[in-house]
């Protein structure tokens, strides 16, 4: 995993809770890397599950809530604030995610040609009804929820979104339904 989504996590955690809980969750987990990352170095996935599990112990904040958070987050602070190319085009959330694997993680390619991404399988039902299927071998669902939701709120559109773990819990699979309700 990008070094990146790592440094938004600490610049999460370090807003909202503090640069010593900051510190005190890479004691309590002890990754391989130390916790010390690049933005464009690549990183065991499963530190940031330590660190996100961790957070969620600490705080009481159930990990899904947590994961959900974080992926708004990124979404707004790292892919809006410094990707905004990916936003000229598209006009609206079902544009935007229909683009994902056609455009955005084309480009990504070609930045970060080993980057292992994850999968989504769009299907606009109707013109308000949309399904977004997520496969990847990270369990990250509740993340990648968090960023649909930032999409919804990037876009300020009324969207309601569900999500159906296609994965028994692994979090690894996921189908999410939008439905514009305006």
């Amino acid at each position: 995993m990008k070094g990146m989504i790592f440094t938004e996590f600490f610049d999460m955690v370090e807003e909202v809770h503090g640069l010593q809980m900051a510190e005190s969750l890479i004691d309590q987990t002890a990754p391989a890397s130390g916790g010390i990352y690049t933005a464009v170095g690549d990183y065991d996935y499963r530190e940031i599950v330590s660190y996100a599990v961790a957070l969620s112990e600490r705080t009481g904040v159930p990990l899904p809530d947590l994961l959900r958070a974080f992926g708004s987050w990124v979404f707004e602070r790292l892919f809006v604030a410094h990707y905004s190319g990916f936003f000229a085009e598209p006009r609206s959330v079902f544009e935007f995610l229909s683009s994902i694997e056609s455009h955005i993680h084309v480009e990504v390619r070609k930045l970060y040609p080993d980057a292992q991404l994850p999968r989504f399988e769009t299907d606009i039902a109707t013109p308000d009804q949309m399904r977004l299927t997520y496969r990847s071998q990270r369990p990250l669902a509740e993340f990648a929820m968090g960023l649909i939701q930032g999409c919804i709120a990037h876009y300020q559109e009324p969207i309601v979104v569900t999500m159906q773990d296609l994965s028994a819990g692994a979090g690894t699979s996921a189908r999410f339904e939008l439905t514009r309700t305006g």
